[in-house]
């Protein structure tokens, strides 16, 4: 799959650019640095990121459905418009508890 970016000066809405796979996650990338990445994601209800983790902090945007991030062992549901911030060095997991999508903005520091 290649990655690339959205195209620079001209208007979107996440939403509508990105479209639900049956049994399936899907991504794109919106912008991809060195210091960090923004991604959307759609989710099937059902699929998951198992738990993990990553040198560094994530900003999660639920923009439609429901999902639920577990940090720590600690469960949060967020609905349409809540965020939460995943944070670095922490396992953390998302779950599609019905079908939702997502933007996941990682940045990176020279500390990891």
């Amino acid at each position: 799959m290649i990655h690339q970016e959205f195209k620079k000066g001209k208007t979107f809405r996440f939403n509508d650019e990105v479209s639900y796979a049956n049994g399936s996650i899907v991504s794109k990338i919106i912008l991809k640095k060195k210091t960090g990445n923004v991604t959307l994601f759609s989710f099937d209800k059902g699929q998951n990121l198992s738990e993990h983790t990553a040198p560094f902090d994530a900003l999660v945007q639920v923009i439609e459905g429901t999902a639920e991030i577990t940090i720590a062992e600690a469960s949060y549901t967020l609905i349409e418009g809540d965020s939460i911030i995943m944070p670095a060095h922490i396992p953390h997991a998302v779950n599609a508890v019905e079908k939702f999508k997502m933007i996941l903005t990682m940045i990176k520091s020279a500390d990891g």
